[in-house]
């Protein structure tokens, strides 16, 4: 078979040369050439086939690359992943490493500092002495110039730890108080005192009040008048700044012996009345008290007594009257006359104190009798204390002793009107000497 080759002449490309001249070959999109010769039909048919052709070729190639695209997404996202948990997991790590070591930190300083502090005491003890020594040999102007040196390196930590241990034992000393009031609550005082209008009361209270308010609460003062509530009493009651009740006794002065008896018997009902629990005292207003038997009453369970000290009637010798104790055990009395050696108990109206729930709970102290218990007017005048005592307590071993073996004495009995019956005589003689340095 004869085969039939057909040769195509090539496409003229631009800048090259045909038949010696050069030709311009326009874009295939374009319509009109530039080149000078005209060709056949069959030459435009082949030239828009190439254009075909690398149309094609450059779709294909868009085609690929998109789909190349789309595949590598996926293999990129994955690797973006993990360089995100890679970074995380670092950050956590190197933030864990400086948590540890800041926790650290406090522990690790504070027992260098105290290495550091006992270091530097010793070294300034040692450099003091060779300071001090060179003083002796050399001039002054050189210690001078190595003593500060000394004092800036030691004094600062020396003065921050002592401030950490006294701010440590404050805070421990403050949280163990706190705890002890919320366990221990504190018992009531009741103070009973009478009183009556005359010159010498405003002194006698407002004294009694001074000692008063120094005296941790709760404390009630209950202040017991004859037939009214007096201006003074009230006015003076009022600016005591103590809590208070002011009472009055209601009854004929005609029938009264001792009025102070039937005061107190009016305080010790309305205690009944108002069942007030806690510790009941007789504090007469001109005896002077010491601040440190209250405080004892609050330990008193039932009845507690103590040592009461006056002076004789020369103003020279001091007369004890009260318990006789070994430790809170009472063993004797002390007597002074021939009157109280007959007496069961030899104590002062100011020398003991009571369990205030005695007068209205007889259930709990297995009292015999159910009588109230009141200080007797028809009793002589030495013996009314004894047998107001003998209705509180059966004997000795029911009463217990202020302080421990009656160490020191916390009542004195100094009355000053029976001293100096006119106050004018007792101011001049306790302030002469002022008046005169002033005048």
């Amino acid at each position: 078979m004869a085969s039939i080759r057909r040769t195509l002449s090539p496409v003229p490309r631009p800048g090259s040369t045909m038949n010696g001249e050069a030709c311009l070959v326009a874009s295939p999109l374009s319509k009109s050439s530039s080149c000078t010769h005209s060709y056949t039909p069959t030459g435009t048919l082949l030239s828009s086939l190439g254009s075909l052709d690398y149309a094609l070729y450059k779709v294909q190639t868009f085609v690929l690359g998109l789909l190349s695209r789309r595949s590598s997404r996926p293999l990129e996202r994955s690797k973006l992943k993990g360089l995100i948990w890679r970074r995380a997991l670092l950050q956590f790590f190197i933030c864990f490493v400086l948590g540890v070591f800041i926790g650290l930190t406090p522990f690790v300083s504070l027992n260098l500092s105290t290495n550091f502090i006992s270091k530097h005491q010793a070294f300034s003890f040692e450099v003091e002495e060779n300071a001090r020594s060179y003083d002796v040999s050399r001039n002054v102007t050189s210690t001078t110039e190595n003593l500060p040196i000394v004092d800036n390196s030691t004094s600062e930590p020396n003065l921050v730890h002592v401030e950490l241990k006294k701010e440590i034992a404050n805070n421990a000393s403050f949280n163990q108080s706190l705890e002890q009031e919320f366990m221990l609550s504190r018992k009531l005082l009741i103070i009973v005192t009478p009183t009556e209008t005359r010159p010498f009361q405003a002194y006698y209270l407002n004294r009694l009040a001074y000692g008063l308010k120094l005296v941790p609460s709760p404390l009630l003062w209950i202040v017991v008048e004859m037939n009214s509530q007096s201006v003074e009493t009230a006015d003076i009651l009022r600016r005591t700044g103590v809590m208070y009740r002011h009472l009055v006794c209601c009854k004929n002065l005609t029938d009264v012996k001792e009025k102070n008896v039937h005061l107190r018997n009016v305080a010790l009902s309305h205690i009944e009345t108002h069942h007030l629990d806690g510790i009941v005292y007789f504090a007469d207003e001109y005896n002077i008290y010491s601040a440190d038997l209250f405080e004892q009453m609050r330990q008193i369970s039932r009845f507690g007594t103590w040592i009461v000290a006056r002076l004789a009637e020369n103003n020279r010798n001091v007369i004890l009257q009260g318990p006789i104790c070994n430790a809170s055990l009472v063993i004797g009395w002390h007597t002074e006359g021939r009157a109280k050696r007959f007496q069961r108990f030899s104590a002062e109206i100011s020398g003991f104190a009571f369990n205030s729930t005695i007068l209205w709970d007889p259930k709990r102290w297995h009292r015999p009798t159910l009588e109230p218990i009141r200080q007797s007017d028809t009793a002589r005048a030495g013996s009314q204390v004894s047998t107001f005592i003998e209705q509180v307590v059966e004997d000795e071993s029911q009463m217990e002793c202020l302080p421990m073996h009656c160490s020191r004495i916390m009542v004195w009995q100094f009355n000053t009107e029976i001293l100096y019956p006119y106050p004018h005589e007792w101011l001049v003689k306790n302030y002469s000497s002022t008046i005169t340095s002033v005048g």
